[in-house]
């Protein structure tokens, strides 16, 4: 065997905080496979193996450098450690890791204990919880059953839809769904689906040569399944992430996958038991008594000296670690063998292929015969039209679209740490906040201008716009949080800090003058911010406008350094006028109303009303301009929150060409402008209302005129609103 390279540090550490569960699972590998040794080992980590688990995580992160370490509760079934022990250890952790690594708590749970007193710990103490649920009641209760038979579907549905509520979802991580060929795939699909998980991970059921998993259907009866579940996701507009899926085409593509189930990385994972041991991946307990085994234990040894166990130097070899027959594999890059433990066979170990490997070998080559070549976030088929419609269901649409936007603000950001973009401690400080205040930070539109500029500049090899606005999503998240938080923070040629979501901070000279490209550090306490080495600090707060259930920033010209006045001018001068319009519109409009009031957090405020087809702010920005009458006002909404779904519908999906996408743009607009004026009453109003539903119609002309292939995207917006376009031109 050729000599083993050095193993990578681990980023991942399994912490196995109970070692019982309240289930009896059938297909459980830590209580129905080879291995028994849970029958050996405390039922609870005690507090003195936690410090030193916490002590060895913290140890390894800093001798490797590492900027953030994910650790996940297991079990057993963690819960059963109770809300006090899980508590006290997330601390521990956290106090081990100050100033060395940002810590990714995570959890894996069959969720029967969730109430709201554990989903409040979870948001509290950051911890994201992952849970088991196998599909619909007939799939799920197959297998996921307690020790007297019984099924456990309702209660895990129960503690999903309490851990899907808006104050606990933060803490929702996702599914995880143990593959059984007997189920319907479908009908495991829509139950996933019902609880509108984030993610989704599709588990293979472990086996090994010696034991291999059961075919009632075929030799590829696996594949067949997950291929049918690939394409019901696709034709749903992929509604939430599926690992496996996304990680076949990502590896197709040259990027890293991101499943230890696939590709040629080495281990990077390992096990903390109750009783201190640490071990390799429990999934080894498939394959005999003690496979998992290393003989270290937390209170003697470092994580180095268990990463040179044979076992974690076997999985470092890569291609040269795989049978014959995988070094010669079209996809061995992709399935990179398949799961360790899936190669087990008695007399030659682990240098087989997968006992799945038909399975992987057919559902990799279809993915790549049928992925999409640019992946985006996914934006439902059914919200399109419900976007374009203006019923009762673009609320819903819009919340997810808001969703989408989110993801890709937080993908333009981690494009932007990779890249090396900004300082080390404002990165180390965006990790340690993440959370639902950098939420709220990332929804400002600035955020979004920011990030596609210095994506765009640093994609280009250009000079990426100034940092500052980095460093102030990272202050204004602590000030969100009430949280202390001191950066440097380079002072721009106009002196001012953006704090999105919260405002701005002029730096004024104390003694003298500042100097264009110096750093001062800035800081923060309590939701209060300061100058923390001298000098004046001017704090100018987000101006803020309310309406019957419309809650908006206010913004002078899309610009952090124009004036926007004082308070008092802005309320006075906008809140008589919109106050009325936005009466009129939750009125004549009242399913746009509540979903532009769910989508909109910002007002630009305008000298004067912009062309047709010039720049728009982002997403969550409506770009408004004085207008004669209220009417006119209500039309202006309605046309700029076209202009506002639009731009987030185009950062997530291809809509065609660049002319192409031009029209559409154009008639989305129009259609609105069109419906304001079909709500009014009169015949002048319907005149009006048919003109500019004809110049809908006219602009999808110029749509369907243009010479490239339209994409599913663009064409099905384009039936939609010509559909639309049509009831108001022939609505007598």
């Amino acid at each position: 065997m050729p000599a083993p390279t050095a193993a990578r540090p681990f980023r991942q550490f399994v912490v196995k905080v109970h070692s019982r569960c309240d289930l009896a699972c059938d297909h459980c590998y830590v209580y129905k496979h080879a291995d028994q040794s849970w029958r050996r080992r405390p039922r609870v980590m005690a507090p003195h193996v936690v410090r030193a688990t916490a002590e060895r995580i913290a140890e390894h992160a800093r001798a490797h450098r590492l900027k953030r370490v994910t650790v996940v509760l297991h079990g057993g079934e963690p819960l059963l450690a109770g809300p006090e022990r899980l508590a006290a250890l997330a601390r521990e952790l956290r106090r081990s890791l100050d100033g060395i690594a940002v810590l990714d708590l995570r959890m894996q749970t069959n969720g029967l204990l969730l109430d709201d007193e554990f989903c409040a710990l979870l948001v509290r103490e950051r911890i994201h919880a992952g849970v088991s649920l196998d599909g619909d009641r007939v799939s799920h209760d197959r297998h996921r059953v307690r020790a007297d038979g019984s099924g456990s579907y309702d209660d895990t549905v129960r503690a999903l839809r309490l851990l899907g509520k808006p104050a606990h979802r933060a803490a929702f991580a996702g599914l995880l769904c143990t593959v059984d060929v007997n189920n319907d795939p479908d009908a495991v699909y829509d139950a996933l689906a019902e609880v509108r998980p984030p993610r989704v991970d599709f588990l293979l059921p472990h086996a090994t040569w010696d034991h291999p998993p059961a075919r009632p259907l075929g030799s590829t009866d696996y594949a067949d399944w997950l291929i049918a579940s690939y394409e019901r996701w696709n034709a749903d507009g992929r509604p939430f992430s599926v690992r496996v899926f996304e990680s076949v085409e990502a590896a197709a593509t040259g990027e890293p996958g991101f499943t230890e189930a696939l590709g040629l990385g080495s281990p990077d994972l390992l096990v903390i038991e109750t009783d201190g041991a640490i071990e390799q991946a429990d999934w080894l307990k498939t394959v005999a008594e003690g496979a998992p085994e290393t003989g270290y234990h937390v209170l003697v040894n470092s994580f180095d000296e268990a990463a040179r166990h044979t076992g974690f130097q076997a999985r470092s070899l890569g291609l040269d670690g795989l049978s014959a027959q995988c070094r010669v594999c079209p996809v061995v890059n992709i399935c990179g063998g398949g799961l360790y433990g899936h190669r087990f066979r008695t007399g030659t170990g682990f240098v087989n292929p997968s006992v799945y490997c038909a399975d992987l070998l057919k559902l990799i080559q279809h993915i790549q015969s049928t992925a999409p070549k640019t992946q985006r976030h996914s934006v439902p088929s059914a919200d399109i039209g419900a976007l374009t419609g203006g019923g009762a269901l673009e609320h819903a649409a819009v919340l997810r679209l808001s969703e989408g936007q989110l993801d890709l603000r937080r993908a333009m950001l981690a494009y932007l740490l990779r890249a090396g973009i900004g300082s080390e401690d404002t990165w180390q400080a965006l990790l340690e906040l993440d959370g639902p205040d950098l939420d709220v930070v990332l929804a400002d539109p600035a955020v979004h201008s920011w990030a596609v500029a210095a994506c765009s500049s640093d994609a280009h090899g250009q000079a990426v716009p100034d940092t500052e606005l980095l460093e102030g999503l990272a202050l204004a998240t602590a000030v969100r949080a009430r949280r202390r938080l001191e950066l440097a923070v380079r002072v721009g040629a106009d002196g001012v800090v953006p704090l999105p979501s919260v405002g701005r901070l002029r730096l004024l000279p104390d003694r003298g003058s500042l100097v264009v490209g110096d750093r001062v550090r800035l800081g923060t306490n309590s939701g209060r911010v300061w100058r923390a080495d001298g000098g004046t600090v001017s704090w100018e707060p987000v101006q803020r406008l309310s309406s019957e259930g419309l809650e908006v920033r206010l913004q002078r010209n899309d610009s952090r350094t124009t004036e926007i006045g004082t308070p008092a001018e802005l309320t006075a001068t906008w809140r008589r006028s919109l106050a009325a319009a936005w009466g009129v519109l939750a009125r004549r409009h009242p399913h746009q109303a509540a979903a532009l009031a769910a989508g909109v957090n910002t007002l630009v405020l305008l000298d004067r009303t912009p062309s047709e087809d010039a720049s728009r702010p982002p997403f969550g920005a409506l770009a408004l301009a004085p207008t004669d009458t209220e009417q006119d006002l209500v039309a202006a909404m309605l046309r700029e929150w076209q202009y506002a779904k639009f731009a987030a519908l185009r950062d997530l999906l291809d809509l065609g060409g660049t002319g192409q996408e031009a029209a559409l743009r154009r008639a989305y607009a129009r259609l609105a402008v069109a419906r304001a004026w079909h709500a009014r009453r009169g015949q002048a109003a319907r005149a009006k209302a048919e003109l500019w539903g004809k110049q809908t119609l006219a602009a999808l002309d110029a749509f369907a005129a243009e010479t490239d292939a339209p994409t599913s995207a663009g064409l099905r917006m384009a039936t939609d609103l010509r559909a639309a376009a049509h009831s108001l031109v022939t609505d007598p």
